[in-house]
């Protein structure tokens, strides 16, 4: 799994635009800039859809003002569902939700997890990281709940990383 000073793995994550399917590259994603990537197991899951992204919402302007450039949410899911997710909690542009459709990105970091009894197949785990130019400053994993990887958890860890 993914840790601490590993610089992240080259992926390319979607979004659906207004002309079709858009792609990035983690590299274009994070060079020279600091981010927080925070991924759900599924966009309008239960706790992801009312609380998870609403926390990094509401918080969006404080962790700016801490010297986030970006915050990305991230899920196992296809560019349409995750834009109509967006569209339907109204991020615009403080959230820039992207699609790991196939879960190449997710497996590379070592956090899929398997949700097949739940009829979901491959997801990925619940998390959330501070990304500086590509390297991971902190990384909080939830194996079930909202403890770790909520946007109150990345306002602290970035209290404690300028301290």
């Amino acid at each position: 799994m993914i840790a601490v000073n590993d610089r992240l793995p080259e992926a390319t994550l979607y979004c659906r635009g207004e002309q079709g399917l858009d792609g990035i590259s983690i590299s274009e994603l994070t060079k020279g800039r600091r981010i927080v990537i925070f991924a759900v197991p599924g966009c309008f899951t239960p706790t992801c859809s009312e609380v998870h992204l609403p926390g990094f919402l509401a918080l969006s302007h404080k962790l700016r003002e801490k010297g986030i450039d970006e915050i990305v949410g991230l899920a196992v899911n296809d560019p349409f569902v995750v834009r109509a997710w967006g569209e339907s909690h109204n991020v615009g542009d403080e959230i820039t939700l992207l699609s790991d459709g196939n879960g190449s990105f997710t497996r590379a970091l070592g956090m899929e997890r398997d949700m097949s009894q739940a009829a979901m197949g491959l997801r990925s785990k619940r998390y959330a990281m501070i990304v500086d130019d590509g390297v991971v400053m902190w990384l909080g994993v939830d194996e079930s709940g909202l403890e770790s990887s909520s946007a109150e958890s990345v306002l602290a860890a970035l209290d404690n990383l300028s301290n």
